[in-house]
């Protein structure tokens, strides 16, 4: 049997809608990524210093083409060094700019974000328009009278579509438009049309609290949002602070290897020249042999001292930077030798103030409490009786079996309007969780008050990291040049054969700590300033991930 142009009609539709309504993958993911993206852009005005190419999407491709490049093997790290001939050398600020990009925390971070921003997209949609459509169709044969020799063969199609819109303060509203046809194609040939308009309108006069609580959802998303935003303003700032961190570091650890190299060098010139005096007879053997073993010790502690640093060049490639282990890659020496101590010229007092005024955490803990304090009344509404108008309004096509286009007729209109009550008998549930919005109000405000002592305690630490990081820098100063005027001192009377092993031992053991820890110093100097301002709330981020301190030298 032919099926009719109507049944075709149909299917087609019904093929169209399981294709996915015309739309693309590619339709919905852009689609996604507009709300998103959208939402950030706005809620950023209010938090400042978001990434303004916020973007979540990433490429594997890594292209240090313009990089800088190694050319020498440096001597102090042994055979490692010839591994870095050829090596792409980067800076801090590029080391920052290749972290933002390839970190894979840092990747997670924004997705994390992205997902937030489309969670409350949802809700803001929940509060437009919600249009939906139904259709169904299907064909039928039934056979009548004593022999079943009169058969019936219909077509049956039903459609509907409908509208749902929450409005603000005014209630919600629905709409719905549905027609049914039944087309007999076999037996007695007719079609029966019926359709249908109708709204429904229900207005909460008194209780409110079901509207209330769908207000409430959206308001607290719309603020969570600013929440997550500020949250993710803050990781950016511990991002760059600890990759800075780690990238002095790894500095460290190399400049550690170059003087453990040092060492070396001074032990064996040392052992050669009391070699040459022992068989002279001008020093002991005793001496000779303490001696020799320094050469040994050194020997072991500069191997120990390369492999550290390597060791600590992977990982940061792999965690900070999110490169691959195997890439040559090295970090520019002079970013150590640029380092000076640019010490704050604030007092305790007034990190204190600042903080309190730009701590983004802070702010959170202000704005949490008035949400606690905005749920009380939303909580106390549920405690009313329940008051609700609802308005229908709507016309219909009765049956009929004229073979037209089921059009409702405004002549068959129709109305209603009611008060739905419902009377307060059993609140136990709206009673607990009136007083738990109570119990929420007094814990966010001890959250707010823990949360300001604990700002003024990190500041207070803070200082005092800084304070005892500019003295080391200055006592490891003083150390580096009196170590270097003991091993010149026993380089000397070495010389002369006047020296003694263990002395001689001890001052280049001394020097060599000195110059390590002078390193440390300084390095730990700049990573305290940085965590400082960091605390105070005032360290900017630029879009590459590096940062803009303010302090009493000027910016960097």
């Amino acid at each position: 049997m032919r099926f009719p142009a109507f049944c075709l009609l149909v299917c087609a539709g019904a093929a169209f809608l399981f294709s996915g309504g015309g739309c693309t993958n590619a339709h919905y993911r852009k689609s996604a990524d507009d709300d998103a993206y959208r939402i950030i852009k706005q809620k950023s005005k209010v938090v400042g210093n978001m990434d303004p190419a916020f973007n979540i999407d990433t490429t594997n491709l890594i292209s240090l083409t313009d990089y800088p490049t190694a050319t020498k093997a440096e001597e102090f790290l042994g055979t490692e060094g010839k591994k870095e001939v050829q090596a792409k050398i980067i800076s801090l600020e590029k080391a920052l700019e290749i972290a933002v990009k390839h970190n894979r925390s840092y990747q997670s971070r924004k997705e994390q974000l992205y997902l937030e921003a489309l969670g409350l997209a949802l809700s803001r949609h929940a509060w437009t328009p919600i249009f939906s459509g139904v259709a169904h169709s299907d064909i039928s044969d039934t056979a009548e009278g004593v022999d079943s020799m009169v058969e019936n063969r219909k077509i049956s199609d039903s459609t509907s579509a409908s509208m749902s819109w929450l409005i603000r303060d005014i209630g919600k509203l629905t709409a719905a438009f549905s027609t049914d046809l039944t087309r007999f194609v076999i037996g007695n040939p007719q079609s029966v049309y019926n359709s249908q308009v109708s709204a429904i309108l229900t207005r909460p006069l008194l209780r409110n609290a079901g509207f209330k609580a769908e207000m409430e959802a959206l308001t607290q998303a719309e603020r969570n949002m600013v929440y997550n935003l500020r949250n993710f303003v803050q990781y950016r700032r511990d991002f760059s602070v600890q990759l800075a961190t780690d990238y002095y570091q790894v500095l460290s650890a190399r400049d550690a290897a170059r003087n453990s190299y040092l060492n070396l060098q001074s032990s064996h010139k040392s052992g050669e020249r009391t070699r040459a005096l022992a068989q002279e007879g001008l020093v002991t053997q005793a001496d000779l042999g303490r001696l020799e073993q320094q050469e040994l010790d050194s020997q072991n502690s500069w191997i120990s001292a390369v492999n550290s640093y390597q060791q600590a060049l992977d990982n940061f490639k792999l965690q900070d930077l999110g490169l691959p282990v195997s890439l040559p890659v090295v970090l520019d020496d002079h970013e150590l030798a640029r380092l000076v101590i640019q010490h704050p010229s604030v007092t305790v007092e007034d990190s204190i103030k600042v903080a309190l005024l730009d701590r983004l955490d802070y702010m959170t803990a202000v704005d949490r409490h008035a949400d606690a304090v905005r749920q009380i009344p939303v909580t106390a509404s549920a405690l009313r009786p329940q008051a609700d108008l609802t308005a229908s309004a709507g016309f219909v096509n009765p049956n009929n079996a004229r073979n037209i286009m089921p059009i409702p007729e405004p002549r068959k209109f129709n109305w209603s309007a009611g008060l739905d009550v419902d009377l307060p008998f059993d609140r136990t549930s709206e009673r607990n969780n009136y007083r738990a919005a109570l119990i929420q109000e007094k814990q966010a405000a001890r959250d707010l008050e823990q949360q300001e002592d604990q700002i003024k305690l990190q500041i207070r630490d803070s200082w005092r990291t800084l304070e005892q990081a500019k003295s080391s820098y200055e006592i490891s100063e003083i150390g580096v040049k009196l170590a270097a005027r003991r091993v010149e001192e026993q380089n000397l009377l070495a010389e002369l054969g006047r020296a003694k092993a263990q002395d001689q031992v001890d001052a280049q053991n001394d020097y060599v700590r000195a110059l390590n820890s002078r390193t440390q110093a300084i390095v730990g100097h700049t990573t305290a300033r940085l965590t400082f301002w960091n605390r105070m709330g005032i360290l900017y981020i630029k879009d590459n991930g590096q940062w803009q301190e303010i302090n009493s030298g000027g910016t960097k």
